[in-house]
């Protein structure tokens, strides 16, 4: 087959395997357990360092 008739082929194995990481990562829910083991750790060390106005 020449480059042409296999370029949609491609595209089309392409956007296949796009759909399947993006659905493996939408079904473990895996983009909030990387925020809850990565980044929430950073955003409390640094919202914890912030001094407070205690008001009573």
């Amino acid at each position: 087959m020449s480059k042409l008739k296999m370029l949609p082929l491609k595209m089309l194995g392409g956007g296949a395997g796009l759909f399947a990481v993006t659905f493996a990562i939408y079904f473990f829910n895996l983009d909030m357990k990387f925020l809850a083991y990565c980044v929430e750790p950073i955003l409390l060390w640094n919202y914890d360092r912030i001094p407070r106005k205690q008001y009573v």
